[in-house]
């Protein structure tokens, strides 16, 4: 049986980890602070990412709230479900260290403060990552439990211009450093489907990522989803989403090439039912797991089989 697993999952699952950590369920709360991002403001870029839509956070419950009154209707939500929930305050929408140190301080304070919050998780971009703010985010890792995640999507820079990350892989390996140096948790997320990425280009990006030995990763599908540049790539019949069956047979192969410490915290992305376009197969998440599973126990294989 695979070490890391409570369920007979190949895999080592967040479920897992948190619940060896905290010795119950945790729950993320998610969070739009209000921040922008360099690649939408024009320090870098406008538009965004080809795929995005809404910098991520339409799970959220909006920035005209406060991060205090976005978590109460997170807790309130989660609360449905368990009662007296911990939480990971969960900065989501665009770019969380965007803004000066004092600015992004405020915010995290206010979130470490929250009753019932055990931990925080911080998406960004790596060019938004330097000394002052990796200082500062050390002194959260200090007293809470803290995950920066750092969006990556491909080690393949043709890839990323084309979609319009608006920083190369250099930066991004400058940035993980940094924060590595420091101690802070870092999770690593990816995207497979990207336009014109073959599965060679994804196990490629899997290996890389697996040589840094993270913390953990997220691996995502592309979600072609309304109002995006991908999204008309896509009308033109430029872009081809993942089938099922090539998306469950890559994951199962890029889990190889990852460390099997390393937490799996994401598998397959979540597409909001009014905005994806393609692929909708996805939307059925139960039946992705479920083959992920089946195919990683009809290969007799497990997380971290190619790892060395």
């Amino acid at each position: 049986m695979f070490k890391y697993t409570l369920d007979n999952k190949r895999y080592h699952t967040l479920n897992y980890h948190l619940i060896n950590k905290f010795g119950e369920k945790v729950y993320k709360a998610v969070i739009d602070a209000g921040f922008t991002c360099p690649n939408i403001d024009g320090r870098c870029g406008r538009g965004g990412c080809a795929y995005c839509s809404d910098g991520s956070g339409e799970f959220t419950h909006g920035s005209k709230l406060s991060v205090t009154e976005q978590l109460q209707k997170e807790r309130e939500r989660i609360a449905g479900k368990h009662e007296n929930p911990k939480l990971i305050a969960y900065f989501q929408a665009h770019t969380n260290t965007y803004a000066p140190v004092e600015v992004l301080r405020k915010k995290y304070n206010e979130a470490f403060s929250f009753p019932d919050v055990v931990g925080m998780s911080i998406a960004t971009r790596a060019d938004c990552i330097d000394g002052k703010i990796a200082d500062l985010l050390a002194e959260f890792s200090e007293k809470t439990y803290l995950t920066i995640e750092l969006g990556l999507q491909t080690v393949h820079d043709k890839t990323a211009c084309e979609f319009n990350r608006g920083y190369n892989y250099e930066t991004f390996l400058e940035a993980y450093k940094l924060l590595r140096r420091r101690n802070i948790r870092i999770c690593v997320h990816i995207i497979n489907g990207l336009q014109g990425e073959t599965k060679e280009d994804m196990l490629e990006t899997a290996r890389a990522v697996g040589e840094l030995c993270p913390d953990a990763v997220k691996i995502h599908l592309l979600h072609i989803v309304r109002g995006t540049r991908y999204a008309a790539l896509y009308e033109k019949g430029e872009i081809t989403p993942m089938s099922k069956a090539d998306y469950i047979e890559t994951v199962c192969a890029q889990l190889e090439y990852l460390p099997a410490q390393t937490v799996i915290e994401r598998i397959t992305g979540d597409g909001g039912k009014d905005t994806l376009i393609a692929p909708l197969w996805s939307l059925d998440k139960i039946s992705v797991l479920g083959g992920i599973d089946k195919e990683m126990n009809q290969r007799n294989t497990y997380q971290g089989a190619r790892y060395c």
